[in-house]
């Protein structure tokens, strides 16, 4: 079997081909470019190409990386980045598909949620979410907020856009959420989608131009 995921490649993939193993590996930061032979090909735009981005993994405690699964699990203070992505959870599952893509699923609990941000595709905003778990697709280019989820859309550190539901789903591909409500709960009785949506703000009014002179005035009589 060729070896694919390489938490660190000098360490578990010294010949071409590796054996099916389960191993820890401590404070993975494994730049789990995870592939020996690299990742599918790069679209053009740099945000869209996080999927193609060399792929880090960090945790407080060990790892298992199962090469016949083509998987790896980590636990404590899990962070993961790629490209312009970060995805912070207690528990984090790293999976890779048969044609070379990343999925990953954080798991958070109620008092300290998985949270995950991406950048916007050219344009200098944010997208900021957290919820009890957080899967990212990289193939779909999608990330899913399910359970207590809340996602915003941050120019800096301003708030644009607020969304509340039981699972949103950002396209980054497409540049839509989809939302879905939940239970009903003291605070949201009706279990309703929530969402604040900031006003556009106007575009400069343009000075009036200045008013110049004609001869032309001066020669009709």
């Amino acid at each position: 079997m060729d070896c694919k995921i390489c938490a660190v490649c000098s360490a578990m993939c010294p010949t071409p081909r590796c054996p099916a193993t389960r191993r820890p590996v401590r404070r993975a930061v494994a730049a789990l470019a995870l592939l020996c032979g690299g990742l599918a090909a790069a679209p053009t735009l740099a945000e869209r190409a996080d999927r193609d981005k060399p792929l880090t993994l960090e945790s407080d405690r060990p790892c298992t990386v199962n090469l016949l699964k083509q998987t790896s699990q980590c636990d404590g203070n899990v962070v993961v980045t790629q490209g312009t992505l970060v995805l912070r959870a207690e528990k984090l599952e790293l999976r890779q598909t048969p044609d070379g893509y990343q999925i990953a699923t954080a798991r958070g609990s109620a008092a300290t949620p998985a949270h995950g941000r991406q950048k916007r595709d050219g344009v200098d905003e944010q997208l900021d979410g957290q919820a009890l778990s957080i899967v990212y697709d990289g193939k779909a280019g999608t990330l899913r907020f399910e359970g207590d989820a809340v996602v915003r859309r941050l120019a800096g550190s301003r708030t644009m856009d607020e969304i509340h539901g039981r699972l949103i789903v950002w396209d980054a591909n497409a540049e839509q959420f989809s939302v879905e409500g939940g239970a009903a709960t003291s605070a949201n009785p009706g279990g309703r989608v929530r969402a604040v949506i900031a006003p556009r703000e106007p575009a400069a009014s343009q000075a009036p131009l200045p008013l110049q002179p004609s001869s032309a005035l001066g020669e009709r009589r």
